[in-house]
């Protein structure tokens, strides 16, 4: 075995106090085992530069007594209690422990004492000395700890093969609480006591996230599944007193198997084009509005229903995203467009600073409409050619509308159908919120903040 001057030991225990590493690191720094750095720090913590110090002694079997039933009285590890009393290396009381329980205390060559006088009349035992008795106490200990680790095995043997959970662990020790002492049953199953009392404190208690999943599904069938796990949390947290955790939502819908409606994703296959020279693309694809009735996008889109289409023009703002003007017709004619915009425009009476954004449809170069805006003073914009993305604003409500409500209801007649488009932009108005407005509704992030 390698011996380390003092000077040497003080040097790596000061180093470890004043926070330089962790044992692994300063066993690596100074080619040292990690265990002797540990030892080294206790035995400086309890009894200072002595405890550094090259020690030669022997123990007597009492002191051996000692030090083993202060380790089982406490609960201490081999070197913990080696640290106590001094006991440079920790192995010994490994040795030690195994003697006492081969050999018991006559292992370490103690015996009752016997007078001459008495060896031929019946001997009454004498009084046990402290250390003897406080041996017995610990083979005692040590005897009920065996029972333990027995009856535990007894319930834990498809446990132990299968590595089951700590909870699983902790609900069989509380069974045998009544039988045994819990230190036992808890060293046997290898189960921190903070461990132990936390899962037991979490099976008494009613789960919160059962009644956490009974508001999940109420918010996603209220919603008939258009939300994902992000609006349903800004959803809860609006309802609730206390805030919610988005990740703890996500993995409870995951676990009931909900999920929101996922459209598909679709590219234009068009080819972009330069810009209309007449009429030039004003608005840059800047969607933010600081205020209402600054920035218009408008467009124009189809339903198919068993071979009859539906034509739904609409208006969106782009200050909180709210439709403020919807028309459907069976055919995409002019009227349809216009009744559109007339209706938008009657809402403010201040244009002055309105941009009204299309695409280069045909209704939108006709030149009423164009009059339409010119009278009011609105300034017209429009997407380069072929370009959806230009105008990806009214476009996404389009993808919402159809993921949300016409794919997800599949209504059977061109009625049904446009009645549900009414019911829908009301919902989506009043009702359905947008994390980017803080969770709230588009009228309700208007009156908010225009009140």
């Amino acid at each position: 075995m390698k011996k380390y001057p003092t000077g040497f030991k003080l040097k790596v225990v000061k180093s470890f106090l004043a926070g330089d590493g962790g044992a692994k690191l300063l066993a690596r720094q100074w080619s040292v085992p990690e265990e002797k750095i540990r030892t080294w720090v206790s035995h400086y913590r309890l009894h200072g530069i002595d405890g550094l110090r090259p020690k030669r002694s022997t123990y007597s079997a009492q002191f051996k007594l000692q030090v083993l039933s202060h380790q089982d009285r406490e609960q201490l590890s081999s070197r913990q209690v080696a640290a106590i009393y001094d006991i440079r290396n920790p192995n010994q009381v490994v040795v030690w422990r195994r003697k006492l329980d081969e050999g018991g205390v006559e292992a370490f060559g103690i015996r009752e004492p016997e007078h001459p006088s008495m060896k031929k009349e019946r001997r009454c035992p004498a009084p046990p000395s402290t250390a003897i008795t406080d041996s017995a106490q610990a083979l005692r200990e040590e005897n009920e700890r065996l029972r333990a680790e027995v009856a535990y095995l007894k319930k834990l043997q498809a446990l132990i093969r299968s590595k089951r959970s700590a909870a699983d662990k902790a609900r069989l020790i509380a069974g045998l609480r009544q039988q045994h002492k819990l230190a036992d049953l808890l060293q046997v199953a290898g189960l921190a006591r903070s461990t132990f009392y936390y899962q037991c404190h979490a099976a008494q208690r009613t789960s919160p996230q059962s009644a956490m999943e009974l508001r999940i599904r109420a918010v996603y069938d209220e919603h008939k599944g258009r939300y994902g796990y992000r609006r349903i949390t800004a959803a809860l947290c609006n309802s609730m007193a206390e805030p919610v955790n988005h990740k703890c939502v996500q993995r409870l819908m995951q676990k009931m198997g909900l999920r929101a409606v996922i459209r598909a994703k679709k590219r234009s296959r068009h080819v972009p084009g330069i810009s209309d020279a007449h009429v030039p693309n004003v608005l840059e694809r800047d969607f933010c509005a600081a205020a209402p009735n600054q920035k218009w996008v408008t467009d124009v889109t189809e339903f198919n229903v068993k071979g009859q289409k539906l034509y739904l023009s609409a208006c969106m703002d782009l200050y909180n995203g709210e439709i403020i003007a919807h028309q459907m017709a069976r055919r995409p004619v002019f009227e349809l467009v216009s009744s559109t915009l007339r209706a938008a425009l009657s809402r403010t009476a201040c244009t002055a600073e309105l941009i009204v954004h299309s695409d280069q449809g045909w209704h939108y170069k006709m030149q009423p409409y164009r009059a339409m805006l010119a009278q009011r003073g609105v300034k017209q914009s429009m997407s380069r050619k072929g370009n959806c993305f230009d105008n990806a604003a009214i476009e996404s409500f389009f993808g919402t509308l159809k993921a949300e409500y016409f794919h997800l209801a599949a209504p059977n007649s061109i009625d049904a159908l446009e009645a549900g488009v009414h019911d829908y932009v009301n919902y989506y108005n009043h009702e359905r919120i947008k994390l980017r407005l803080n969770g709230l509704s588009p009228v309700g992030y208007r009156l908010r903040n225009t009140a």
